[in-house]
């Protein structure tokens, strides 16, 4: 308990005097942080191989390249993100500067989960950094192969009195949870986020969820079936399942439903050959509790492909479930597992009356060759993100905010977007003594006249065009009292 409380009490007062305020200082952070993942990314790859069985590609692909794509946009626009930005004024402020300053937040806790065991993690961080903020890493106790080594090799390449990593199961995370952070930034189950908003609530303490649940994937029958199942297939599969936005369920209409089997089980084939359990690019289920859920799933269903599974391994093969119903057990809750349900459904209306009547989900995928099925789609249904014609891919897009709404999750990252979400937008307004005469519409005693001279310098915006001028212009007319030249000037389009 002492433990978790000293850890944040020292990077506060770390954070406070200031070390991570300049840009160099940040980027000196976040070039170590590179030379960490390069220079022991064999060590990485072997830890996941122990957590999931995940091979060295499959590394680099799903959690090592979007790091270091992270890192090096953070090192060059990092400059333009943290510099003050310039907003429009009114009549009120034209003589004014006025911007918005980013900030650091302080000290933030950013908790991990085991599917993706650095990139959860290390991508917040980037951003964290680039805020200038201090940082508590709490890895998921799940992937212990990760978490021991990140813990191993962090203080050996950042600021061990800025960064932190703290390992540990239900009770550490608790703790640190009780601790007061300036944002916690969560990646898990919408259960878990429940009880990190409920800790962070103590404290009102900013939070950003990065949840799950279950995201539809509709095929229309106007589509290019066979590769729109091989692109499911290879999201659906990929880390056996366990990935949060992978596509949860199909609907498509039943007079399609054999012919997506038929291209899933050809995709398979070309993917894991005839034993995916042999294939070196199929990962396993993280744990046996894990493992006893997702088959508990299966039941009552009809196993249209696959269906085997080895506990002694955590092994489930790739399997595709068809005819399944609205109230079967596996349509109840995010499955995070290798096993795709196909529920059928007759026609566009009726598959977005499906979607809107459950929880908003982390992704959205429609397959169709329509414009305006996509359209539909798109205007009638809500959700975190949402590819069309592919799965996953929104996620790869650094300029794009990744992020859920309502039950999966809120707020957003990636790129400069995580920058924002753990930085203070900062508002500023400095003013000079000069041209108070200005300021007596404000002032007792309040009159008719003062009002409305208030209510006309506060309404009218200036254009943002030759700003310097406008600013020449306002300078003379109340420099001799003239405000009815003024107005005359505003009535020639000089100021709007």
């Amino acid at each position: 308990v002492e433990m978790e409380k000293q850890v944040v009490d020292g990077l506060r007062e770390v954070f406070q005097s200031g070390r991570s305020r300049p840009l160099q200082y940040r980027k000196q952070q976040l070039g170590a942080l590179h030379r960490l993942i390069t220079e022991h990314q064999e060590d990485i790859e072997q830890a996941l191989k122990q957590d999931l069985n995940r091979n060295t590609y499959n590394t680099s692909l799903f959690e090592l390249i979007s790091i270091e794509n992270d890192i090096k946009l953070a090192e060059s626009e990092m400059a333009d993100w943290a510099a003050p930005r310039p907003v429009k004024k009114n009549l009120n402020s034209a003589l004014d500067d006025v911007y918005i300053k980013p900030e650091p937040l302080g000290v933030v806790l950013i908790i991990g989960t085991w599917n993706y065991p650095w990139a959860m993690i290390l991508q917040p961080l980037v951003g964290a950094i680039a805020a200038g903020n201090a940082a508590v890493l709490k890895p998921s106790e799940l992937s212990e192969h990760s978490a021991r080594l990140m813990k191993e090799l962090l203080p050996l390449y950042l600021d061990k009195e800025m960064y932190q990593v703290v390992t540990g199961g239900v009770p550490e995370t608790q703790e640190l949870l009780r601790q007061r952070f300036d944002h916690i930034f969560y990646t898990g189950s919408s259960a878990v986020g429940k009880l990190v908003m409920e800790a962070a609530a103590r404290h009102l303490t900013p939070v950003t969820l990065e949840l799950g649940g279950k995201s539809p994937c509709y095929v229309d029958k106007n589509c290019d079936i066979a590769v729109a199942c091989r692109r499911i297939t290879w999201g659906k599969f990929a880390n056996c399942g366990q990935t949060c936005i992978a596509p949860d369920y199909i609907l498509c209409e039943p007079s399609i439903q054999d012919r997506i089997v038929e291209e899933i089980q050809k995709t398979l084939l070309e993917f894991y050959q005839t034993d995916p359990k042999s294939s070196p690019d199929y990962c396993r289920i993280i744990n046996t509790r894990h493992f006893d859920r997702v088959l508990a799933l299966m039941n009552e269903c009809t196993i249209a492909l696959g269906g085997e599974s080895d506990r002694s391994q955590c092994y489930i093969a790739p399997t595709v479930l068809k005819d399944v119903l609205p109230h079967f057990k596996i349509m109840q809750e995010e499955i995070f597992g290798p096993l795709l349900p196909i529920v059928t459904v007759n026609g566009l209306s009726e598959a977005i009356q499906f979607i809107n009547a459950r929880e908003k989900p982390l992704a959205l995928y429609v397959f169709s060759s329509d414009k305006t099925v996509i359209k539909r789609m798109l205007a009638e249904t809500s959700s975190g993100g949402v590819t069309v014609n592919d799965v996953l891919m929104h996620y790869t897009v650094d300029t794009l905010p990744f992020g859920g709404v309502g039950n999966s999750g809120m707020g957003r990252y990636h790129g400069k977007h995580t920058f924002d979400q753990l930085s203070h937008h900062r508002a500023c307004l400095i003013k000079s003594f000069a041209m108070e005469g200005l300021n007596d519409a404000r002032y007792p005693p309040l009159t008719a006249a003062r009002l409305r001279k208030a209510k006309f310098f506060m309404q009218h915006r200036l254009c943002s065009c030759s700003g310097i001028c406008v600013w020449a212009v306002i300078a003379n007319l109340l420099a001799i009292g003239l405000l009815v030249a003024l107005i005359v000037v505003l009535n020639v389009n000089i100021l709007v």
